[in-house]
């Protein structure tokens, strides 16, 4: 028989083999990968396009030069207030022009075309009152719709700014009528120095707006010939913004669509809504060399003047076109997904062990993408996976 020492013996022998057998075990079991996660929630979703723009005024009137001739020196400067009708430039025609025919005919040609600028300019202008009218009447119907419950906040929305964008295009028409009326008194003033020898004395180029001078073209005493630009005139406090966007980001953007502008060096954000996507692209090399095809994207200010008064031609601003918004949406952050064939998956912390799953993704943004279905609110799901994460694999928070 063994003796009590024996039997301590073998228990400590037994204990100790024990205990390398564990420390093996624990040694050579796999580790979970530490992970980070974040939950399936709802929460609002917004998708946009961001890019540069630039303020530009809404109506830029450029005054040239009615005939060839001696222009004297211009007495204003850069920023001078002007009112409509005031003489800005005044020019003493040449005398070889007057009294050539060719020019004369070619002083009646602009009349006629001038004349029919106006008409049809005229006509868009009742065509935007007409389109401004019905985009208000629209508004105030969805707004009583809206009060007693039968349509959306979104749809309201929509009519705000369809009636917004309605009201620029009508301001861009009538515009374009006090240009259209300039030219047209400018071919008349050519034509009559033409007809009466250069005997009247000298011209006076008028302004044809009430603005302030933007920029002064030719300031000292010179000779200009017929039509060339001499000063430009708008008003600073009536401004819009032009953005070029990749074309394939312009097919998603349209007029009435809202525009959100930041970084721009007040307060605060200022809001815009889209009056023109232009239908034609150009090229732009980017700063990496790269060829881009480009769209100018025409957008108004829709907050009250007092908030941007201070920006001024020219200046930079960031625009956030809103594509897509929703204020309760399925979503989980965009870092979650990799692609999986044609479609999209991720993985999902069940037990303790990383679960694929395959996901139906609707919008998108940056940071955060929308599920349609695969996923239920509060999972878990694992963000930025590598190639350590794999189906059944154990994960730990870090």
């Amino acid at each position: 028989m063994k003796t009590a020492a024996q039997w301590r013996r073998t228990f400590f022998l037994v204990l100790i083999a024990a205990a390398i057998a564990w420390s093996l075990f624990i040694g050579f079991r796999p580790q979970p990968v530490e992970i980070e996660f974040a939950r399936a929630r709802h929460a609002p979703l917004q998708v946009t396009v961001q890019q540069e723009g630039r303020t530009r005024v809404l109506e830029r009137y450029i005054v040239t030069a009615p005939v060839a001739g001696y222009a004297r020196r211009v007495r204003y400067e850069v920023g001078d207030a002007v009112e409509r009708g005031e003489t800005l430039v005044e020019l003493e025609p040449a005398r070889a022009e007057i009294l050539d025919p060719r020019r004369r005919a070619e002083a009646e040609s602009r009349i006629a075309a001038a004349a029919s600028n106006v008409s049809v300019a005229e006509q868009r202008v009742s065509a935007a009152e007409s389109n401004a009218g019905l985009a208000e009447k629209e508004l105030q119907r969805i707004r009583s719709l809206r009060q007693s419950g039968h349509v959306s906040a979104a749809a309201e929305d929509q009519a705000i700014t369809t009636a917004q964008s309605r009201t620029a295009e009508l301001r861009s028409a009538r515009s374009a009528v006090a240009t259209a009326r300039y030219e047209l008194d400018a071919a008349r003033t050519a034509l009559k120095y033409t007809a009466s020898g250069g005997t009247g004395g000298p011209i006076a180029v008028l302004s044809p707006e009430t603005g302030r001078l933007l920029k002064i073209l030719h300031k000292s005493e010179g000779t200009v010939s017929a039509g060339q630009p001499l000063i430009e005139i708008g008003n600073p406090h009536a401004l819009e913004v032009e953005v070029d966007v990749l074309s394939a980001d312009a097919v998603r953007i349209h007029p009435g669509t809202r525009v959100i502008f930041e970084r721009w060096g007040g307060n605060g954000l200022l809001e815009g809504v889209v009056t023109v996507v232009e239908p034609q692209a150009f090229t732009k090399v980017s700063a990496l060399g790269v060829e881009e095809q480009r769209v100018w994207v025409i957008v108004a200010f829709t907050s009250a003047p007092i908030s941007w008064q201070r920006l001024g031609d020219g200046y930079r601003v960031e625009a956030s076109f809103i594509i897509w918004d929703e204020s309760n949406v399925l979503q989980i952050p965009a870092s979650a997904l990799f692609r999986d064939g044609n479609g999209w998956s991720a993985f999902v912390v069940e037990q303790g062990k990383a679960v694929k799953r395959h996901l139906e993704i609707g919008q998108r943004n940056a940071l955060a993408a929308q599920v349609i279905s695969g996923i239920k609110d509060g999972e878990q799901v694992i963000v930025h996976p590598d190639d350590r994460i794999r189906e059944g694999v154990s994960v730990a928070s870090r």
